[in-house]
This record gives C-alpha cells, structure tokens and sequence, in this order.
C-alpha cells in the first residue's frame, strides 16, 4: 500500500480577473485554491466611491429625484422613484397620490425594465451561453436575435422618455408626481411598437427557454422582494421572503443591515441574524409569479417545462429567463397603460415643506433599491441612505462563487475563471451604484474646533 501524500494536495492555486467583463463598473475576482480546498471566495468592488449620500445633505428635498437618477445610466427610474416615494412619506402626502400618477410611475418604471433587461440578457449575457466573448461575435451568428432585442431596447428607451422627457437621466418625475404628462397623441403614437415588440419578446423569451442550455448550480437562496397584494411588484409592496419575512417599508432597517468588508468600496447587506439573501428578477419571480400580467403568466408553464424545472427556481443561472418573463410582462402592462391613457386632472399633487422621515425601496431591474431620508422644517434633508440591489446581493455572490469554485477546481485558470465571471453576471451587477463609502482614519485633536469637517 502506498501511504505517500499526493504533492498535488496542498498546493495552492490562485485565480484572479483584474477587472470583470461586461457588467456596469469596476470590480474583480480573487480566488485561492489549496489542492482541491477552497481557501478564499472575493468579489472586489475598487470602483471610487462618489458620495451622494454626503452631499445630498443640505439640498431642498424637490433636488433629490433628478440628482439621485445620476447614480445610474441604466436604471436612474429605480433611484427617482425611490426617492420620490420615500421623500412622499417624509412630507406626509404618500397616502394621497392619485392613481393616474400612480399609473404613469409603473408605466416609466416598465421603460426601465424593458431597457435594462435586455441589455443585459442579449447582449452582456447571452453570449456567455452561447460560446461568444461577446455580443459583436455572437451577432454573426445570431444576428436576427441581436436586432429584434435592439428594437425591443430601444422601445423601453422611448416609454422613459415619453415620460422622462429623455431616455438617460430623464426629468420628467418628480416628488408628488411628475412635472407635465404625456400628451395623448405621443402616447397613442407608442402604442403600436410596444404591441410588436411584446410580440418579439414572447418569441424571444421561448427561445431562450428552448435554445439555450443552463448550467445545473442549486443553492437554498432566501428570496426577498416586494410583494403587493394584488400586482406584481415594482413601486409598492410590503418586503417578504420565502423563509417567513414580512416587514413594511419603513421597518427596513430593522430587518437588515449593512457591513463594512476590507476588499469592498460597497458595503455588504445581511438579514439581521440570518446574513446572505437575494434580490432581482429570480427573487420576485418566485415569490410573485401567480401575479404575473396573464400573457407572462401563458408563457410560464412552456418556460418552465424548457428548462425542466418548476418554480421556485433555486438555480442563478435561471435569472435570464426569469428577466425575459418579467420583459414580457413590462411591455404587456405598457401596452395596457398607453391603451386606455387619458391625461390625469393634475400631474402632481400640492406639497409643503416639512420636517420629517421616510424610508422606501422599489424594485430595480436587479432588485430592491431602497431610500431613507430625514428632512427639516424648510425641507433640506439632514440625512440620507441608500443601499442600491447590487450590494445586497453581494454576499450571495460571494456564496455562489465559493460553491462554483468547488465545481471548478479540476479546471485550468482560464476556464474557471471564465466560469466564475459568468456566474456573477448572473446577477447584472451594478458596481457603480453600490459604491458609496471610502475608509478613511483621522487623528482627533484636542481642540474641539479642529475636529470640524
């Protein structure tokens, strides 16, 4: 019998990305590997931070949609709305807004959706799936695919700027309401297109389902989003999981919290006394699926039966055709909107400066962005959060990473770590928005007035 130890097994093995591939920022992949162990799992956000929540403060709160929606090209609807809502709290009129307010909000927030996801499952993450280092290669192959998703982009782009009055950082929402509404005929002009491009993406959807082949990877995730009672979510609705979690809005910050990690310019967000959990498309989809606009909800069963799995959905890679669900059903609810749109009595409701606090999350593309907000009595704000979707998924990415690189261990460094990026752009991680601290040390001095920022 040879009792010789292997000179393999404790070797250690380090695999890194310097900077991550087709996601939205800055960041990267540091893996260590001793023999067949996994010894280290970092996703490195070193993107600079940028502040907002430091010179929000002192700003009149009607500043605070239009500076907020600068935190991200791709989705600035998630960051308006947010703030509107919980700056509507803080004033005390979030119980009085009228519906066809109400109404205009889901239909810009549907633009988003629309914009944002197929961006990223057509052409950042698609071609990951399909063998192509990008979507510029796959598009030789695939090029009919590639434009319909173009088309159906560009479409969710003109509902942001029907509304917003242009497609990137638009203007139009503001605390209250919005600053004009959409004039029939521009609305009725939409129509038509958002109609085809619905058509398009009920097509491409089933062929994601059927044509592309998802990596088996389960993980008992606990999913967190938005659940109203009687839509599925996007502004409004209590926080659920589907480990028993039901908290209102304004009691977020009692259920989570943020922690400072050494290799991270973002903070990482936990379930007090749980830790990791997960929010975006799979997150919503699971736990609001039965709410679903009916020409998503037709699609479901097909989907599911594609993938050869039901809901929930307990596999990362499974976010693609969960996005492409929800794409459907954000162009169906815009076509339901734009069709039987009728200009409200007022675009905004009257608001007076007060002293007061709100706290709201609203579902981004990639999950709960979520605002608190403190205001005086002249109305500038005193203190603001912001804990955008990307930092709380953090540390179910990190989770997911060290169970990949398990997977991978027997694999040369280039293909694993092609197969770690590719999980991590499961989650269409915005590293951009999650930036929002720096670590800094400073000497306190005796005298009181050199202490003064």
């Amino acid at each position: 019998m040879n009792n010789a130890k292997n000179p393999e097994e404790n070797k250690e093995r380090t695999i890194r990305v310097g900077a991550l591939a087709r996601v939205e920022g800055e960041g990267a992949l540091h893996l260590v590997m001793k023999g067949r162990r996994v010894e280290q799992v970092r996703l490195e956000i070193f993107e600079p931070p940028r502040f907002y929540e430091a010179f929000l403060q002192g700003r009149h709160f009607m500043e605070v949609p239009d500076i907020t929606s600068r935190i991200c090209g791709i989705c600035p609807i998630a960051y308006q709305s947010a703030s509107c809502y919980a700056l509507e709290k803080a004033m005390g009129v979030f119980d009085r807004l009228d519906a066809p307010i109400q109404k205009l909000r889901d239909l810009i927030y549907c633009g988003e959706w629309i914009e944002s996801h197929v961006l990223h499952m057509f052409m950042l993450h698609l071609p990951d799936f399909l063998g192509y280092e990008s979507a510029v290669s796959m598009a030789q192959d695939y090029g009919e695919i590639v434009r319909r998703a173009l088309r159906i982009k560009k479409a969710g782009n003109a509902v942001i700027e029907l509304l917003g009055g242009r497609s990137v950082h638009p203007v139009g929402m503001c605390v209250g309401g919005f600053y004009s509404c959409p004039d029939p005929k521009d609305a009725a002009s939409l129509l038509p297109e958002i109609k085809a491009c619905l058509a398009d993406m009920a097509d491409l959807t089933l062929f994601l389902a059927q044509k592309v082949t998802y990596p088996g990877f389960k993980r008992d995730y606990e999913f967190v989003a938005l659940c109203p009672d009687d839509e599925y979510p996007m502004n409004l609705g209590r926080i659920k999981s589907n480990r028993g979690l039901d908290v209102d809005q304004m009691e977020f910050g009692e259920a989570f919290e943020e922690r400072q990690v050494e290799h991270s310019n973002a903070l990482f967000s936990a379930i007090k006394g749980r830790g990791a959990y997960l929010v975006g498309p799979l997150a919503r989809l699971n736990l609001n699926h039965e709410k679903l606009h009916p020409v998503a909800a037709d699609l479901l069963p097909g989907v599911c039966a594609a993938v050869g799995k039901s809901l929930p959905w307990d596999n990362s890679f499974l976010s693609l055709p969960a996005r492409a669900l929800e794409t459907v059903h954000a162009l169906a609810l815009a076509a339901d909107i734009l069709e039987s749109y009728a200009p409200p009595a007022r675009c905004r409701i009257p608001i007076a400066p007060r002293a007061g606090y709100g706290g709201h999350g609203t579902e981004a593309p990639r999950g709960i962005c979520w605002h608190d907000y403190r205001t005086e009595r002249d109305g500038a704000i005193s203190f603001a959060r912001i804990i955008p979707p990307t930092s709380q998924n953090q540390m179910c990415i990190e989770q997911d990473l060290y169970e990949m690189a398990k997977q991978v261990v027997d694999l040369d460094d280039e293909e694993a770590a092609t197969r770690c990026e590719h999980l991590i752009r499961n989650y269409d991680p915005c590293i951009s928005c999650s930036v929002h601290f720096m670590r800094f040390e400073r000497t306190w001095r005796e005298d009181p007035a050199e202490n003064r920022s």
